[in-house]
């Protein structure tokens, strides 16, 4: 009880996150699952199986809210898709041995991009409303579906950055969006794992509670995802992915990592990892002051 307790409470927090990010569900949610010791195909299965749920539960959030580009959807969801029932196909084929620190390199990058990704860099902001074109979105779907099966997450880390970068889309239509979409990856990814598979490894108690957590978290992000600080919570959970897939890789047999060398390489990443949220948060702090204080100047009459 205790397990499945935590498992519930995993998926919540990660589908805040997730919800209001536009990243990180399947990443953190695939990492946790990693980490007790679950096969990485079953793992990956998992979580895209409750992902059904609390991605239809978060599109139909996002879009009350006005935050769904329904042209974006269709343009990068269905090569998603695609992507993605590919990924899960490979991974079922590969062995534990080999699949379990791959998936971890995966991760590892993933995490990496999205903790430097919002400590540097936050949401850009600019060049708000120029189209954006089926030639970039569809191989950015096939790509981003294919990582999102074999790494267990990686829909919103390729796809939610590329978007923001390409500056066309308002960051909380970008967010609605590659969440909404994210219905037909997980759908698709599922199919993959459930026809390679069958329910082989899957514990569908797990994906029970994955799945609540995450449908009492999908409303509250899609309303929380216009005041929290983006900046943070991305160097919050980069950190949280980057620190645990090291330790994966460490103990795997790639590089049997221990004792004084694996203790040194922890107290560099937990240091690494403070120093980033340190950076985000003072960052913020002064992103909220310039703000602040430009608005104060427009609310000053004219002449004083």
């Amino acid at each position: 009880m205790r397990t499945l307790i935590l498992l519930a409470l995993a998926g919540l927090g990660a589908q805040l996150v997730d919800g209001s990010l536009g990243m990180a569900y399947g990443v953190t949610s695939t990492t946790l699952l990693l980490a007790m010791g679950t096969n990485p195909a079953a793992a990956s299965a998992t979580v895209h199986l409750a992902e059904i749920g609390t991605t239809l539960m978060s599109g139909a959030s996002h879009w009350r809210f006005g935050n769904v580009d329904w042209k974006v959807v269709g343009k990068i969801g269905v090569p998603g898709a695609v992507g993605s029932f590919l990924g899960a196909t490979v991974l079922s084929k590969l062995s534990t041995e080999v699949a379990a620190p791959l998936m971890s390199l995966i991760l590892l990058g993933l995490g990496v991009y999205v903790m430097s990704r919002f400590t540097f860099r936050g949401l850009p902001k600019d060049r708000v409303g120029l189209p954006l074109r089926r030639r970039f979105l569809t191989p950015l779907g096939l790509v981003a579906g294919f990582l999102d099966a074999t790494g267990g997450g990686g829909w919103g880390p390729v796809g939610t950055p590329a978007l923001l970068a390409s500056g066309r889309m308002e960051p909380r239509k970008v967010i609605g969006s590659i969440d909404t979409s994210e219905f037909l990856v997980a759908v698709a990814a599922s199919l993959g794992f459930l026809l390679s598979l069958s329910s082989q490894g899957i514990d569908f108690v797990w994906v029970a509670a994955f799945l609540l957590g995450g449908l009492v978290a999908a409303p509250i992000a899609a309303w929380l995802v216009r005041i929290l600080p983006p900046r943070v919570l991305g160097s919050a959970v980069g950190g949280v992915i980057l620190v645990t897939n090291v330790r994966t890789l460490l103990n795997s047999d790639w590089l049997a990592v221990s004792g004084a060398t694996a203790v040194a390489v922890y107290v560099a990443l937990y240091g690494l990892w403070a120093a980033a949220l340190a950076y985000s948060i003072r960052a913020h702090l002064k992103e909220r002051e310039a703000v602040g204080a430009e608005s104060a100047e427009e609310r000053q009459p004219v002449g004083v």
